[in-house]
């Protein structure tokens, strides 16, 4: 790695069911951590749509390469000279009832360049609450994971329930990951109790910066999601937080800092146990 600095941002939002008037605010939001010179930025889960119903997201579901939804992140790449990874969109699978949730990366030429789909699925009763959510109702889960060579490093993605698996960020780490892009909407219960003790433990378990774009907000669906975006480095500070409402995070991630601390505090090549990954 050599000595370079490159910014970085992620992107709050609190979005509703309607996927132009999400799209708008998300525009918006780019542009401001453009001007504040972010060169690679990553959008919430469900940032196109937070649906009244989870078949809402159904209705929308896009080809992969094909839809408004990825037609606009592959222009906001382009027009901005970004790396942008799209928060979540819903992609067609054979089963018309269901869909993957599947979180993009747009090169600087708004080339799609990755696409990971989203592997742990939300199926649970909110401790504490009346809250239930069944992903897995309208969601097929993933299976495979990898990272993607970027101008910054080795850039690995995660979506949300994710956070609470760590073998899948030692998957990650096994391909080079060296930052972590997290699209989030965590609730806020689940988000008070753990969102920032897990995004930190992931930095430090794996020595990477992680960039964790969460929704934060109330929604017209009638729920409520924690925020508190932050983007944390390898030694597990949080460089920057936005605890509510729509906004960017963002913050200069030195390179040589990153290999300095992998090099000091060698617990990478002190692993003893390695995971691999079955289908």
């Amino acid at each position: 790695m050599s000595d370079q600095k490159f910014t970085v941002s992620a992107i709050q939002m609190a979005s509703g069911p309607n996927v132009g008037a999400n799209l708008l605010k998300a525009e918006k939001l780019i542009e401001m951590a453009v001007d504040d010179g972010s060169q690679l930025i990553v959008l919430p889960e469900n940032f196109a749509c937070m649906g009244m119903t989870p078949t809402d997201h159904v209705a929308i579901k896009e080809v992969e390469g094909d839809g408004p939804i990825q037609t606009f992140l592959a222009k906001q790449a382009e027009k901005h000279n970004i790396w942008l990874v799209g928060g979540t969109v819903p992609l067609s699978i054979d089963n018309p009832d269901k869909y993957r949730s599947s979180a993009l990366v747009f090169n600087d030429r708004g080339e799609m360049v990755h696409r990971y789909d989203k592997t742990h699925l939300f199926d649970v009763k909110v401790v504490g609450s009346d809250e239930e959510y069944i992903e897995s109702a309208t969601i097929e889960a993933g299976n495979q994971m990898g990272v993607v060579d970027t101008p910054f490093g080795k850039l690995g993605v995660a979506i949300c329930y994710d956070l609470r698996f760590p073998e899948i960020f030692r998957m990650l780490l096994e391909q080079g990951m060296e930052i972590l892009a997290l699209p989030s909407a965590f609730t806020a219960i689940t988000g008070k109790a753990h969102w920032e003790i897990l995004v930190r433990a992931r930095a430090i378990e794996n020595l990477s910066y992680v960039i964790a774009a969460d929704q934060g907000g109330f929604h017209i669906n009638g729920r409520e999601t924690y925020g508190h975006s932050l983007i944390v480095d390898p030694w597990g500070n949080a460089l920057n937080e936005l605890s509510s409402g729509a906004g960017a995070v963002t913050v200069d991630i030195n390179r040589e800092s990153l290999e300095r601390v992998r090099e000091q505090f060698p617990a990478i090549s002190h692993r003893r146990i390695h995971c691999r990954c079955d289908d």
